[in-house]
Parts: structure tokens; C-alpha cells; sequence
């Protein structure tokens, strides 16, 4: 195919293009795979960053996402409000300790209050005093200039607010917000000069072209940091009875993600052990960035599975933790 290597001479790849190859089977999957590896070892070389999750706030949600266990329509045990400050320093502490790069502070909701953004602000300024070289992203929802603005004086590094599906097939996943909803949050982060990270969910029975779509919608958004998840059905939820992806389409999405953003962080996210399955090594040649330990209200593999899975295959973990791609300072 010689795809990276023109990808590498500054050529564009249309939509057109990837979407054939994306659905073409007479491609190996795995000389798919190869060719986003290329990309991955020129702007990452075999260095894997790692990322940690704190759910400090769970369920307590108005929204109807399709795919999420703490949405308004499910009957959720794990309900909790905002965990103390202290709860997430010591949070922080745990990830510095195991050598993890990047804390993500997650809260289910809309969006915050302002006395959250003021309760998580206070808490990361302790966090900063005490770990300044670990990066903080929050992913706390909707928000607005103000609250976005005490989050960037706080310390915070990235915020995280996925897209999730493609414009197109949006509806069929929430109806409570819209897909501009999302991609405005996004802006105001990028204004505030924070690291905007973005990202999908995979296997909620979005077509190929939405796959495709999905990828470029990042690009257009310029995201550092992109997570890729992939439907962990959780029963009661409108995605719930689905079963859509195998280890091999995994692969094969993950790669075609990396072909569309090459330079970019590309993490493969929640669900991957029940979806990638034995083939979880392999995604690590497109990807650059795995979560270890517990997603939100959905279990990971021992920490010591992940760090095991990265040294078989020769690779190591990138301790280059103030070095983030697309910074925006």
C-alpha cells in the first residue's frame, strides 16, 4: 500500500480513500496494522503512555446516552456526588507512584457547577504543588469560558470531552445534548490554551463511513489526545444486547485512526480487554497510549498485566510527562 510512507511525504488521504480501504477485506488487516504502526514508530518510537482514571463523581446524571451505565434511565447502585478534595490528591499520589503520566478527573453530569470547578480547582492546585510534572485532564462536561478559564489557572492540563460517534449517527446515541454541544466545549478549551483531548466509542452499530467520519471530525478539531473506547455493553442500556466488534475490526478501526492523525496521541480506552481481547498487544502498533486500572463503573486488567504487556513487546513506558503533543501554552 505504501500508505505511511505518503502520509509521511505530506500527502493527503481523502475520505474516499481510507473509507475503501476501511471496507475493503481483500486488505490484510494486519498489513493495515503495519502501515499505522510506520506512523507510530516515526512520531512515538516504541514509547507508551500511560493514563489513570478517578470517577469522582458517579451517576446523578440527566442525560440518555445510549451506551453509559450511569445515564438517567438506569437504575445505577454506584451513585455518589463529588468526592472529597482530599480523595483526589490522593489520587494523584497513586498515579505519580506508579509511574502514570497522565490523571484524568471524571464526573458524570452535564456539567459542572461552579462550586465543582471551584472544589476540583482548589484540589489540582495541591495536586501541581506536590506533583507539578504529572499532567491533570479533567472531563467534567458541558462548560463555559469561565469555568474553562479557573480550570487553566488551577493547573489543569487537558480536558477531555469526547465526541463519541459521528455527527450524522449522533441521535441515535444521546438526545439530551447535541453533537455541537460537544464540539463547542471542545473550542472553549482549545481558547483557554488547554490540551483538548476527544475521542469514540465504537460498536453502537454506526456504519463504516461513520468510522471514517469520526477520525476526520478529529483531525478537523485538531485533538492532542484521542481516546478510542470500544462498547463495553452494560445490560438495561440501549446498546446493551450489542455484540458488534471483533479483535480483527478493532484493529483495523484503531489503524485507520492513526492513517488520519498521525502525529497524535491515539489511547485505546474502555473496553478494550473485552473487545481486543488476546489481541490487546497488537493494538499498541497503532496506539501510543493505553488507561491502566478500573475505567468508570466497568473493570480493567491488574496494573501489573498492562506494564507486563508493554515489556513483552519491547516497548516502554514514556515517563515524558510535561511533553505533550500539541501543547498550547
Amino acid at each position: 500500500m505504501n500508505l505511511a510512507k505518503s502520509i509521511l511525504q505530506g500527502k493527503e488521504v481523502t475520505k474516499d480513500t481510507l473509507l475503501k480501504i476501511y471496507e475493503d477485506r481483500e486488505i490484510d488487516t494486519l498489513d493495515l496494522l503495519n502501515e499505522a504502526y510506520t506512523l507510530r514508530k516515526h512520531y512515538f518510537g516504541k514509547k507508551v503512555k500511560l493514563n489513570m482514571i478517578l470517577n469522582a463523581k458517579s451517576g446523578i446524571c440527566p442525560e440518555n446516552c445510549g451506551y453509559c451505565g450511569q445515564s438517567r434511565d438506569m437504575k445505577q447502585k454506584q451513585r455518589y456526588a463529588l468526592v472529597p478534595e482530599e480523595q483526589i490528591i490522593e489520587g494523584a499520589k497513586v498515579a505519580h507512584d506508579n509511574n502514570i503520566g497522565t490523571y484524568c478527573i471524571v464526573m458524570s453530569g452535564r456539567g459542572p457547577s461552579n462550586k465543582e470547578i471551584d472544589h476540583i480547582s482548589k484540589a489540582v492546585e495541591e495536586i501541581k504543588l506536590n506533583h507539578p510534572q504529572l499532567k491533570i485532564c479533567a472531563c467534567l462536561g458541558l462548560t463555559n469560558d469561565e469555568q474553562a478559564k479557573k480550570l487553566k489557572a488551577s493547573g489543569i492540563d487537558r480536558y477531555n470531552h469526547n465526541i463519541n460517534t459521528s455527527e450524522n449517527y449522533h441521535k441515535e446515541v444521546v438526545t439530551t445534548h447535541t453533537y455541537k454541544d460537544r464540539t463547542d466545549t471542545i473550542e472553549i478549551m482549545k481558547k483557554h490554551n488547554i490540551s483538548p483531548c476527544s475521542g469514540v466509542i465504537c460498536g453502537m452499530g454506526e456504519s463504516s463511513q461513520d468510522i471514517v467520519d469520526m477520525a476526520f471530525a478529529l483531525k478537523e478539531i485538531d485533538a492532542d489526545s484521542i481516546p478510542i473506547n470500544f462498547l463495553h455493553p452494560i445490560k438495561g442500556t440501549k446498546f446493551g444486547e450489542m455484540d458488534e466488534l471483533t479483535p480483527m475490526k478493532c484493529l483495523r478501526l484503531i489503524s485507520i485512526f492513526r492513517l488520519v492523525n498521525p502525529s497524535k496521541e491515539i489511547r485505546i480506552a474502555g473496553g478494550r480487554e473485552i473487545n481486543l481481547r488476546s489481541l490487546q498487544p497488537l493494538a499498541l502498533k497503532a496506539a501510543n497510549s493505553i488507561f491502566v486500572g478500573d475505567y468508570l463503573i466497568t473493570g480493567g486488567q491488574p496494573n501489573k498485566l498492562d506494564y507486563k504487556m508493554i515489556e513483552d513487546l519491547g516497548f516502554e513506558v514514556d515517563f515524558g510527562n510535561n511533553e505533550m503533543a500539541g501543547t498550547r501554552e
